[in-house]
């Protein structure tokens, strides 16, 4: 179905993410950078087990194949005593559809999966993906206002972005995310090929509207930021 554009409401979100001291997603090799640690693994999992949805750029479904599932049994338990499914709804963007189905993000948990891609390549992802997924007309262009108020019509409340940096900047440049998770990890990648945190790009936080700092949390050998965004930022989580 298209994407409406008159649907003002959308989910509470939250951009959770990981970067190396100087300020990359990953490396510039294919071998997936561990910027976390278990303990903060915990961490994302119960944020995963709070939300409605958990959003994933095509890039990071394809490069790092993700599960995107709640891990601990504590956790999908008490989800599923509440009427819900043990993960959250998975969703991701895409702009040509050209998505492996057999992937773990299609195939892993038994939890609804939806697919936005711009109307030019929907005939091609629903070849490839409809029976994985729900492919979603997004009309020529795909942006994420429009993504996040269809989320809020399908009974998204509150949203869980994972990245890649791509999707962090498009949230972040439109003024979409409420609360931002920066985990920063001891090390440093030093390879000007790798993938930094965001894009170029015109963000409301700038020298004059700082962002505030919310939390500040040692988790072993990792660091947790917490960024409050918007003036609904969900203090339950302090």
């Amino acid at each position: 179905m298209p994407v409406g554009s008159d649907m003002p409401e959308r989910p509470y979100t939250l951009l959770s993410c990981g970067i190396s001291l100087d300020g990359y997603l990953d490396s510039a090799t294919d071998e997936r950078l561990m910027l976390s640690n278990e303990a903060d693994l915990d961490r994302v999992d119960a944020v995963r087990a709070d939300s409605d949805a958990i959003l994933v750029g095509a890039a990071t479904v394809r490069n790092d194949n993700p599960r995107l599932l709640v891990r601990a049994p504590a956790l999908r338990a008490d989800r599923v005593a509440r009427g819900l499914t043990p993960t959250p709804m998975k969703v991701t963007v895409t702009s040509r559809g050209r998505l492996d189905p057999a992937g773990n993000f299609f195939a892993a948990g038994d939890t609804q999966k939806l697919v936005y891609c711009p109307t030019a390549a929907v005939a091609e992802a629903c070849g490839r993906l409809a029976s994985v997924a729900t492919v979603v007309d997004g009309g020529r262009l795909v942006d994420m206002c429009r993504v996040s108020e269809d989320l809020h019509v399908r009974g998204v409340r509150r949203l869980m972005v994972e990245g890649g940096g791509q999707v962090l900047t498009q949230f972040l440049t439109a003024g979409l995310a409420d609360e931002l998770h920066l985990v920063v990890a001891p090390l440093f990648v030093g390879n000007s090929r790798a993938r930094r945190l965001v894009d170029d790009g015109s963000f409301p936080w700038n020298p004059d509207h700082r962002a505030k700092l919310a939390e500040v949390r040692q988790i072993g050998d990792v660091v947790l930021l917490r960024y409050a965004l918007s003036d609904r930022f969900d203090r339950a989580g302090d």
